[in-house]
């Protein structure tokens, strides 16, 4: 069943809380001050039963300018809108703030509502019509149903009832499939239960016992009864209105504002990149360094705009920007948003996010403009290469929240890219694009190639090394993936534990090849097995001492010399003999004492303690009481 929310806007006193009473039965002041007044300060929500059986919740929102804060709060959920005008009063202020900020949000559905019709004659009644087809004209409002009603008499409220009906199959249907996300506009206690917060939900299923996260804290929480409407459900889909009963957290502790997401799926933010409109009825401009009032969902915040393509924005004018905010927020690219000016209160603008989660850009930079223009304009497609083109390695999960896509849809549109090889999948469910890959193989080569300069009689540079300063956006696994990519291409070779260029070989002098030869057999024929390194510079002499401490590196960053400890060495082809031997004795058993690798090797038990936990740090054995146990078959493999 398709769930929608259907809002009022419109002036101050003319008729939407009594319209929706009129529809519903139900009065949505609650508070005292609101029945005391006559007026409506806090949004209000109600639900409306169709013929067919179908239900779509209401919100009621305050027409009074003081209350436009509270006003948004109620917008940010809605499907469609009634825009209410007094038949008696026409078009106010009001209204049309009112119809401007439902524009800035994104609606694209809704009617005009005439109340009070029986207040009127037939000529003023046509008139109020005339005056609101001319008022909405060239707005997502221009051409849609204008009707009147009383909600004293109940004169056109059947009426009215069809054509909400009619609207609502029109509606786009919100996403069931992204993870949910529920903007709190309401927080109380009830006794006997706790904390019981209201909203909207967006997107996504919410269901009972379920687990959940307060963004942009992070505070963990946990479900523990959901209603709708009034009824217990087991389970809350997008589009509804949303009662939550939440454990593990106080009421003091949250904030209307605040948002319910599945955990990390929506992080929290002090940037978002955006395009700006301002107004054409603004009185006001915009220049970097404005600080202007953000409201985002149930939000509000303080916020500075860098204007990212030109100096000044004037009225009606339209730009890409970032907004810095004072204080975290959480938020999805496709998001809508208004401002209002810092002082005096009034709106001015609105926009779409387009990305949540930026850098801070500088102004005018053509590669930031292009990928805003992408993220903004482009098809899936195009959306997904400009997130991959950042350089990570993001997960499906990853993706599909950065782009606001389910997952369902995120594969059909990677499908292709990964046939065409546009996007690569190094590590399951974790894409790359072919772009960023290109990008690290410049990176890593270039860094290569001064290493090479730098110390050529290396083999190769550390596997860290090369991550910190070639792949550093990515984390272990996804750089380790890279560089096994590359060296599958021939772009880079293993040398040892290390990586070089293609066809790159230490070349020693004639007297470096000596001094190589003759530590490898000092190594080799030690009665000690385990060497130190100051007793092999030893034995040559003074002039020979530089040359010989740049082979023995070249020795041990090429493999042929093992480093047991911190200047304790052996030899490569001494440690294979270990190996075989441990190889062999774990074929048949579980673990292997110290001692009795000691009888195996028939060596001290100093060395054979030396081999064990040079094997421990290696990740190869691990210690377990008095033994040592395999890690992983990896072991038989490693050279």
């Amino acid at each position: 069943m398709k769930h929608v929310v259907i809002g009022t806007a419109g002036h101050v006193d003319h008729g939407k809380t009594e319209l929706i009473r009129a529809l519903t039965g139900i009065d949505t002041d609650r508070l005292p001050e609101e029945k005391a007044r006559g007026l409506t300060i806090e949004p209000g929500f109600a639900h409306l039963d169709f013929e067919d059986g179908s239900q779509s919740g209401i919100v009621d929102v305050p027409g009074h300018e003081k209350f436009i804060h509270h006003m948004l709060c109620g917008a940010a959920g809605m499907d469609f809108v009634m825009l209410v005008v007094a038949a008696d009063e026409g078009w106010m202020p009001q209204t049309a703030e009112h119809l401007e900020i439902l524009s800035l949000l994104g609606l694209r559905e809704g009617l005009v509502v005439l109340t009070k019709a029986d207040l009127v004659n037939a000529d003023r009644l046509l008139a109020a019509e005339r005056e609101a087809r001319e008022q909405v004209r060239g707005t997502f409002l221009d051409g849609k149903p204008v009707t009147a009603v009383s909600a004293r008499t109940g004169h056109g409220i059947p009426g009215l009832r069809s054509l909400l009906q009619n609207m609502v199959q029109r509606v786009q249907e919100r996403n069931p499939l992204l993870s949910f996300r529920l903007p709190i506009d309401r927080v109380f206690t009830v006794e006997g239960f706790g904390t019981v917060v209201t909203g909207t939900l967006l997107e996504g299923r919410i269901r009972c016992r379920g687990v959940a996260e307060l963004a942009p804290s992070g505070r963990a929480t946990r479900v523990r009864g959901l209603q709708v409407h009034g009824r217990d459900v087991w389970e809350a889909e997008a589009g509804q209105r949303v009662a939550v009963n939440l454990a593990g957290v106080k009421k003091r502790e949250l904030h209307r504002g605040d948002t319910l997401v599945a955990p990390g799926s929506l992080p929290a933010s002090l940037t978002a990149d955006v395009r700006l409109q301002l107004l054409p009825s603004s009185r006001r401009t915009i220049r970097t360094g404005t600080q202007v009032h953000l409201y985002h969902g149930a939000s509000a915040y303080l916020a500075r705009v860098v204007l990212l393509e030109c100096g000044v924005l004037h009225p009606g004018e339209s730009a890409y920007a970032q907004l810095r905010l004072a204080e975290p927020f959480a938020a999805r690219c496709g998001d809508r948003f208004v401002i209002r000016f810092l002082s005096p209160l009034e709106t001015i603008g609105g926009g779409v996010i387009l990305d949540p989660l930026p850098c801070r850009h500088k102004r005018g930079d053509p590669a930031v403009l292009s990928a805003l223009t992408v993220l903004e304009k482009g098809d899936g497609a195009q959306r997904i290469l400009q997130v991959l083109a950042a350089g990570g390695m993001p997960a499906l999960a990853e993706l599909s929240k950065a782009l606001a896509l389910p997952p369902d849809s995120l594969n059909s549109e990677l499908r292709p890219l990964l046939s065409r090889g546009e996007v690569l999948e190094p590590l399951p469910h974790r894409y790359l694009s072919a772009a960023a890959l290109e990008q690290f193989r410049i990176r890593c080569c270039g860094i290569l190639e001064r290493y090479h300069t730098a110390q050529p009689l290396h083999s190769g540079i550390r596997p860290a090394e090369l991550r910190q300063k070639a792949l550093a956006s990515l984390d272990a696994d996804a750089a380790n993936a890279v560089l096994s990519m590359l060296v599958q291409l021939g772009e880079l070779q293993r040398a040892g534990e290390r990586y070089a260029l293609p066809g790159f070989q230490v070349r020693l002098t004639r007297r470096q090849s000596t001094i190589r030869e003759t530590l490898l057999a000092l190594c080799e024929k030690s009665s000690a097995k385990a060497v130190k390194s100051e007793d092999l510079l030893r034995g040559f002499s003074l002039r020979d001492q530089a040359d010989c401490r740049q082979v023995l590196e070249s020795l041990l960053t090429g493999g042929e010399l093992i480093p047991l400890t911190q200047g304790l060495l052996c030899s490569a082809a001494e440690m294979r003999r270990c190996r075989q031997t441990a190889e062999a004795w774990f074929t048949a058993h579980e673990t292997l004492t110290l001692a009795q690798f000691r009888d195996l090797l028939g060596s001290s038990r100093d060395y054979a303690l030396l081999v064990l936990e040079f094997w421990d740090r290696q990740g190869l054995t691990q210690r377990e009481g008095n033994a040592r146990r395999l890690v992983s078959d990896s072991f038989f493999t490693w050279e």
